[in-house]
């Protein structure tokens, strides 16, 4: 069994760029910064992570994205190598997008401020937490009776 799931909040570090393949499918490759959760001597760490969008997710980067916005980027870890002009044998490792949405306060919001986003895991809301009834909701538990054999 596998798993291979990348879930990054981060702000874009360029305009991204729509290209066609010569089959005519969109595609854009990016890359965001997302800050390491610890520091060392006080100093914040950058990851700089390449990232590509395929089809209507490249679209929608190259429409609503620039420089500096943060972005919300779900995906699979990838790798691939190929042989250079020179016959160096290179390597790239990037995310793949599956999801790409809006992150921090300005969501959707493509005016450019001089203003710094913070972008915050806190400002996704899964759309189950928004269905009527999730609210004030309580668990309903039942007693099973007899169950003092049970081995937990």
């Amino acid at each position: 069994m596998s798993f291979n799931k990348v879930i990054l909040i981060g702000n874009m570090t360029a305009d991204p760029e729509l290209k066609q393949t010569q089959s005519g499918v969109s595609v854009c490759s990016f890359s965001i910064a997302v800050n390491r959760r610890f520091t060392k001597d006080g100093e914040q760490n950058v990851d700089f992570i390449n990232i590509v969008a395929w089809r209507q997710q490249a679209e929608f980067v190259t429409k609503y994205f620039r420089k500096g916005k943060p972005i919300l980027v779900c995906g699979q870890l990838q790798t691939r190598s190929w042989t250079d002009n020179q016959g160096n044998k290179r390597y790239a490792t990037e995310v793949v997008a599956d999801e790409v949405a809006f992150a921090g306060e300005n969501q959707g919001n493509t005016e450019q401020k001089n203003e710094p986003v913070v972008s915050t895991p806190s400002s996704y809301v899964p759309s189950a937490y928004t269905q009527p009834g999730f609210a004030n909701t309580s668990p309903k538990f039942e007693e099973i009776p007899g169950d003092d054999g049970l081995p937990f």
